[in-house]
């Protein structure tokens, strides 16, 4: 039996609520990853997913700020990093100058397409990484969730690396620094 779309999203909106972002809170946005390397090594270990490796881009058709359409199966040819995040998801947007940077490096040889979950006006997003300076990443957006239900992700952001020939490779929970010696490790598996 089909599941509806308003279940889905209920169900991956309660998720993200209880395993991530919180988007509603009156305090702190949400809690800073420390600073012991120790913890973050062993943090990356259980953020890191491998269970979907060689599973295909999935069909989805996106669309930017603009309305130009994303088709995510035709970005083949070097390696993909997608990334879902949202505007009002601290970790998410802790990463993005991180995701930027990574945008712009041609020894990466790696296109990154940052996928926002906000569901409220697509200017909004594209003014939202204006203003931050983050022109490297482009202004997709999911509004239905429909990616992040074919991911099953449950907390933001989520991040998964596809190879050349749109083959997963791997599958981050949470943030992460980018361009950090160990990300760009992760990022190298691709080729």
């Amino acid at each position: 039996m089909p599941i509806s779309r308003s279940l889905k999203l209920a169900v991956l909106g309660l998720a993200l609520v209880a395993g991530g972002c919180d988007r509603q809170s009156g305090g702190e946005a949400q809690p800073q990853p420390s600073d012991s390397a120790a913890a973050a090594k062993a943090d990356s270990l259980t953020k890191l997913d491998r269970s979907h490796k060689g599973e295909p881009i999935p069909d989805v058709t996106l669309k930017d700020a603009e309305g130009v359409e994303w088709k995510l199966a035709t970005l083949t040819g070097k390696p993909l990093l997608v990334n879902l995040w949202a505007t009002w998801c601290a970790p998410c947007v802790t990463e993005l100058p991180t995701l930027n940077a990574i945008a712009n490096r041609a020894d990466l040889n790696l296109r990154v397409v940052t996928v926002s979950q906000d569901m409220d006006a697509p200017d909004k997003v594209r003014a939202f990484l204006d203003q931050r300076g983050f022109a490297q990443l482009p202004s997709v957006l999911d509004p239905n969730s429909d990616l992040a239900a074919r991911y099953k992700a449950v907390t933001l952001p989520t991040t998964v690396l596809y190879d050349a020939q749109g083959k997963e490779v791997w599958r981050y929970s949470g943030g992460n620094e980018w361009t950090s010696e160990a990300a760009l490790k992760l990022l190298a598996q691709a080729r």
